[in-house]
């Protein structure tokens, strides 16, 4: 059977050639883009591997031989997951890959960003330090530290987070606000959480709901001198809004990792600002997790082909139908 990687951006495809190989499968690398690109280049395909390609409705139709889907990833926001259910077609993601390494990254980009670290590292640079120029920097443990959704990422980056002194709070959909977590972190409303948040770290998934979640009237109910962190997605948080409020001085910084458009501009406005930190869509990586995510994706759309349950799946229910 024939698996195409719609588009991938990696360095290597090794080992989804090696989950390929060991089911004896073939397996074809694209670079697509759009629909159309993504019909021309998978056709025959029996399944898809996809990073940031759209598989809509039309591609599917126009793909009729493709039983399953997997995605780089834990997101699904470019793949309708509800178009391949009607049609019988298998999505798949890999949800718990990067939750060390997207947590890690997220304390340290909130790190970094109340400690001024890139600040003083300029500072020391240019020969004449100046501490002030940091300032205020505030201790750990007189901060509150805020986690908007409560997922695998969200708990472990609250469990790191009140491992160095923060004071935590948590919200989430499915969680009944005025109770506590099993950790006793009290679970607040959205708006309680960004009113008492002096950090807040968004571990939310995209979506119609998520949309623009912290824009320049939710950032606003944060307190003076708050920083936001992002290492969800990009679209969760109205960019231009967050660089409003950076440039006014309501937010004392910023660690993001996902944009709304990637990449960023280099001239973008959150370029300009000290205590904004700025990394590629990187904080899934560690030399674990990658190559975790690369087999898993894999592996997952070939137990489909083979007619059994993957590991993870988005819509089980097909698996008794199969393609219509």
């Amino acid at each position: 059977m024939k698996i195409v990687i719609t588009d991938c951006d990696h360095a290597t495809i090794d080992a989804e050639q090696k989950a390929a190989d060991a089911a004896g499968h073939e397996l074809q690398l694209t670079q697509s883009a759009t629909e159309e690109e993504v019909i021309a280049n998978a056709a025959g395909a029996d399944a898809l591997v996809v990073q940031y390609a759209p598989i809509t409705a039309a591609v599917l139709d126009a793909l009729p031989s493709v039983r399953a889907v997997g995605r780089y990833g834990v997101g699904v926001d470019t793949v309708d997951v509800e178009a391949a259910t009607q049609r019988g077609v298998a999505v798949c993601n890999v949800p718990d890959y990067g939750t060390e390494a997207v947590s890690d990254h997220a304390i340290a980009l909130a790190l970094a960003t109340v400690r001024g670290l890139r600040v003083l590292d300029r500072e020391v640079r240019s020969g004449a330090p100046d501490l002030q120029r940091a300032t205020p920097i505030q201790q750990l443990s007189t901060l509150r530290f805020g986690v908007l959704g409560f997922g695998r990422i969200g708990q472990a980056t609250a469990r790191k987070a009140a491992g160095l002194g923060f004071d935590v709070a948590v919200t989430d959909i499915r969680l009944e606000t005025g109770t506590s977590t099993e950790e006793g972190w009290p679970v607040l409303t959205l708006a309680e959480l960004l009113q008492r948040s002096d950090v807040l770290s968004v571990h939310t998934p995209l979506d119609a709901s998520t949309q623009h979640l912290l824009n320049a009237e939710t950032l606003a109910q944060l307190p003076a001198g708050a920083t936001v962190v992002n290492t969800a997605r990009g679209g969760v948080v109205d960019t231009d809004a967050i660089a409003a409020a950076l440039a006014s001085g309501h937010l004392q910084g910023a660690g993001l990792d996902v944009f709304e458009d990637e990449p960023l501009p280099a001239d973008h406005p959150l370029t300009r600002f000290d205590r904004c930190i700025l990394t590629p869509h990187a904080a899934f990586y560690t030399e674990q997790s990658y190559t975790e995510l690369k087999r898993r994706t894999v592996q997952n759309v070939v137990d489909v082909l083979a007619g059994t349950e993957p590991q993870n799946i988005l819509n089980p229910e097909v698996l008794q139908t199969g393609r219509r």
